[in-house]
Formats: C-alpha cells, structure tokens, sequence
C-alpha cells in the first residue's frame, strides 16, 4: 500500500487504493427477500459491503456510524440502487442510549428487525502494554463489547423466531497481538460472547455466529495504524496482501441465510489469508 494516514475514523474516497467494498461482482440468489437488517459500522469497509449484500439479496438495511457522512451517503445510495430501503443513523454506539435508539428506529423505520450485524470497531496499536491508558481501554471496550451487547440486548426484544446476529470479531481474538492488546482482548470478548449467545437465545430460534477477518483493507487501517504499518498492511499472511471488504462479506450472508445456513450457531468463520490456526 502506499503510504498514507487519516484521522480516526477515516474516509473511503481518501484511501489509495481504493476497497473493493459494493460487491459489484456479486451475484445474488434472492435469500433475504423480505428481511430486515442492522449494520453497525455500515458505512464503510466490511460494514458497507455487508450492507450492499444483504440489499443485493431482497432485504432493507438501517446503517449505524460514528460520523464519517459521505460515506453513509454513499452506502445509502447503493442499498436504494438495488431498490431497497436504507435508513442511515448517525451517532456513537460507545452511548447505550444510541444503541438502543439505533435499533428502535430500525424497527420504526423498516417495520421489525430480522438481523443485526454488530461490526462497529476502535482500535490503536501500542509499543507497549503500558502505553495503554485507561482511556483508551475504556473507549475500546465501549465500541467493541458494550456496543455489541447494548444492540444485541435491545434486537431479541423485537427477534422472532429466525432471527440473525452476526457478530464481528478478528484473528487478534483468537491469537492475540502485542501491538492491540487491548482491541484483541475485546475480540476475544467477542467470541465469548458469540458463543453463549448461541446458547442462550437457542430456545428462541435466533441463531448468533461470528466472522473473525485477518487482515482487511477498511479505512479503520490508514486512520489508527502508523505509516510504516500501513504500508506493508497484510503481507505477513500467506496470500501476501490483506483482503478487500466484498472478500469478507459473503461470510455474512451466508450466515444471515436461513436457506444456507440453519443449522449453524456458535460458529466463527475465519478469513485469514491462508493462516492456519493451532488448537
């Protein structure tokens, strides 16, 4: 990648080269006609390719961000292109108040909601352990777990049954980094969560997976890494370069599925390139 930094939480349109995130060589089979969805973290990145795959599959789609307006905007437009409603709601998730707000205007706005995808995230590489304030625990932790939990809480009260959450985690979850301690805790987090969800919400129908990318080329990379880390951002994996957003999205759709994939709960996908896991 060339080198290239943003402030947080970053703009596509500033990205060189830009993401392949609208999914324009995907080819849908009609298997969310009819459903209502939440992207947390939908404007942009995997976020706005999930989005577009869910639209491209018959389903109206509410898309939650921070702040970053053009590219909601443009996520929004795509989503109407394939003829389906988009609602795009503006705040910040680290507030429980506006997760709950995010969902109930889903629900307001499409009629109900069918599926939630939690994929908002915050992390900030250090050099080392002590680098990490509280500060940034706290707002790492508020973006990536409580986030997930407030949506989720506040989704199952309107889920019936079939209902989909779709959580986001990350190969740092499942092996840790020395540089994202803290992000790779939440990750971890997340896949705790995934699990005993799955479990909890069994009797009720709603099935809970998660999907841990490796490296993903988003504007999360160029807006929270330094310039050298970008610059060679996804070669250490045996593919030798990070995936594009419309790589990754698939894995969501298929979990959203009912027709693809009923019998999976408790499950986490992991995209990494050709990484091979131990244990």
């Amino acid at each position: 990648m060339p080198p290239q930094q943003q402030a947080y939480p970053g703009l596509t349109s500033s990205m060189h080269p830009r993401p392949r995130d609208e999914m324009r060589e995907y080819r849908a089979a009609s298997r969310l006609i009819g459903k209502r969805a939440l992207v947390t973290g939908g404007d942009s990145g995997i976020g706005r390719a999930v989005a577009i795959g869910f639209a491209k599959e018959g389903a109206d789609v509410a898309i939650a961000y921070l702040s970053e307006d053009e590219d909601a905007e443009h996520t929004k437009a795509c989503i109407e292109a394939e003829g389906r409603k988009c609602v795009a709601i503006r705040g910040d998730l680290t507030e429980e108040a506006h997760c709950l707000h995010a969902v109930e205007t889903t629900v307001d706005e499409l009629g109900s909601i069918d599926i939630l995808v939690n994929n908002v995230a915050f992390q900030k590489p250090v050099q080392q352990f002590e680098d990490i304030t509280t500060l940034q625990w706290d707002r790492t932790f508020r973006t990536n777990v409580y986030s997930y939990f407030w949506c989720a809480r506040e989704a199952v009260r309107h889920m019936e049954e079939g209902g989909v959450i779709i959580n986001t985690s990350s190969v740092n979850g499942l092996r840790g980094n020395q540089q994202l301690i803290d992000y790779a805790a939440t990750k971890g987090a997340v896949n705790a969560l995934t699990y005993s969800l799955a479990q909890s919400l069994l009797d009720r129908r709603i099935r809970v997976n998660a999907v841990a990318p490796g490296p993903v080329w988003t504007p999360l990379i160029p807006s929270t890494m330094p310039v050298d880390k970008v610059e060679h951002f996804g070669e250490q994996v045996p593919m030798e370069r990070a995936a594009h957003p419309d790589e990754i999205a698939p894995s969501y759709i298929f979990f959203a599925s009912d027709q693809d994939s009923s019998y999976y709960t408790g499950e986490i996908f992991a995209a990494i390139g050709g990484e091979t896991m131990p244990g």
